[in-house]
């Protein structure tokens, strides 16, 4: 690994790592969860439609019914993925979410079975060691004021689920189109969904502060483009363990920024599950890396 392999791997954390703390800010200014999980998905289409259309557009319709619909249903968990994980932030702590939302490759793992493929015996166990985590974070008395820490815990798991269904079902469509294509078009449906809950919902769509809507664009530069374009582009150049290893230092940096942001203390409880989590993690990342490439991958954004 070269220097600049480093460099790069710290600018893609330190991107990731403020998501939750600029959302945790929207939420501050009483901008509704699902219109924070819109526009991030919808101003990271506005830049990625017209690069995949005027590249890439040929890779889209040469795609078959099957691998088409795969792409809209990896689309709506992309959606469900931010509209659980956003909404998880106005429940408990900042350092809770981004611990439980990083348990993504561990859902991916358990669906091996389902999908006829066998997880090893050290991913188990770093399957078991990650939910055991989860379980001492679920029952620890985390959040801040007027906060529900065992619902956020929860949205923040399902959050985890849904980008692991996201990668399953999307791992295929990935091997027939390129990257700016395959992004392009799961933001919009995501985003088209999430619009589709706001309206349902009767969330609006505007009337928001000066400081929310520049919220929504360090979100989209920040965590998308710095962060998971960045890790997209070192899976290139690096083995993928390294790559999703790095990130979970990404929850120690969130739990950092909003401490000197916003004075949140996780407690004690909070800091053990943490450990055990991303060591369970860490341990079913690396079991499974070289047979299952998919484990690895991340919610883009």
């Amino acid at each position: 690994m070269e220097r600049r392999h480093i460099v790069w791997l710290v600018i893609g954390v330190s991107a990731v790592s403020t998501s939750a703390v600029l959302i945790r800010a929207a939420n501050d200014i009483d901008v509704p969860a699902l219109a924070i999980a819109f526009y991030r998905c919808a101003l990271a289409s506005l830049v990625l439609v017209p690069l995949a259309w005027r590249r890439h557009r040929h890779e889209l319709g040469g795609l078959s019914r099957a691998s088409r619909w795969l792409l809209v249903l990896s689309g709506v968990a992309l959606g469900c993925h931010f509209a659980t994980w956003v909404s998880s932030l106005s429940y408990t702590s900042i350092a809770a979410s981004a611990v439980l939302v990083q348990t993504m490759p561990v859902w991916v793992a358990l669906a091996g079975p389902l999908i006829g493929e066998r997880t090893s015996r050290r991913g188990w166990l770093g399957i078991a060691i990650a939910l055991g985590g989860t379980l001492v974070i679920a029952l620890a008395s985390s959040g801040g004021e007027q906060s529900d820490p065992l619902l956020g815990d929860a949205l923040a798991v399902a959050g985890a689920m849904f980008a692991a269904a996201y990668v399953v079902i999307g791992r295929h469509v990935r091997q027939e189109i390129s990257f700016v294509a395959y992004s392009a078009a799961v933001d919009v449906v995501a985003a088209t969904c999430l619009a589709v809950a706001m309206l349902v919902s009767g969330t609006p769509f505007s009337g928001f502060p000066t400081e929310a809507w520049a919220l929504f664009a360090a979100m989209t530069i920040g965590p998308q483009f710095l962060g998971h374009t960045v890790f997209n582009h070192l899976l290139g150049e690096l083995r993928a363990s390294v790559v999703s290893v790095a990130l979970l230092a990404e929850p120690v940096a969130a739990t950092l920024l909003a401490f000197l942001i916003f004075h949140e203390r996780p407690g004690p409880q909070v800091v053990v599950g943490a450990v055990i989590v991303l060591a369970g993690v860490a341990i079913t990342v690396l079991a499974e890396a070289a047979r299952r490439p998919e484990v690895l991958a991340a919610p883009e954004g």
